[in-house]
């Protein structure tokens, strides 16, 4: 190995440190605790070789996003290729990979809300919907388009319908965690949107 590839291999090293301590102060004590000083601290580095790869908590909280949008996708992508080996009738296999969907989504967000926070809550310097959109926000996309897409019903733009189910989903998300619907209906909330939304 070169003396460059090694000091690339070091450097790589450095940046998911300060992502994963980042995430973890922040899953920890909330994203108000994560400061450039406290990361540095915990790293034991000093703060300019924490700027040496991200300019500040704006581009750390974005590194979180993308990391958590990646996560997100496989979490998306297990559940539902769990419920399709799980489903006895073809008929029911796209009711139960979008029921499946649904809660691994809203099981991503509340067992991940500093994460889920920096993906969806927080500026973290990323492009949404847009033509630079980074790779690891439109893989999560395409995760929640694959199921829905069939799920969207004649004449509905498949993403569109993605969309307003994710839509859905986030509010779901982000009103039961602020303690605004009661936990114990999660289940039904599921079960009614599925049923409300989904064509199948």
């Amino acid at each position: 190995m070169s003396v460059q590839e090694r000091k690339e291999r070091e450097r790589a090293g450095r940046e998911r440190l300060i992502v994963a301590t980042a995430r973890e102060l922040a899953e920890q004590q909330g994203w108000d605790a994560v400061t450039t000083r406290r990361l540095a601290e915990r790293i034991e580095y000093s703060q300019p070789v924490l700027y040496s790869h991200f300019r500040g908590k704006r581009e750390i909280i974005g590194a979180v996003a993308l990391e958590g949008a990646a996560e997100m996708a496989g979490a998306l992508r297990a559940a539902t290729v769990a419920a399709t080996t799980a489903t006895a009738s073809a008929t029911d296999g796209p009711r139960a990979r979008v029921v499946a969907l649904a809660r691994a989504y809203l099981d991503f967000a509340a067992d991940n809300p500093a994460v889920y926070d920096a993906m969806f809550q927080l500026d973290g310097g990323l492009a949404f919907a847009q033509e630079d959109t980074p790779e690891p926000l439109k893989d999560a996309f395409a995760a929640l388009l694959e199921t829905l897409g069939e799920v969207a019903g004649d004449g509905v733009h498949p993403a569109l319908f993605t969309e307003l189910f994710w839509a859905s989903l986030h509010g779901l998300a982000t009103l039961t965690r602020a303690g605004r619907l009661p936990p114990e209906d999660s289940e039904r909330r599921v079960e009614l949107l599925v049923d409300r939304l989904a064509v199948v």
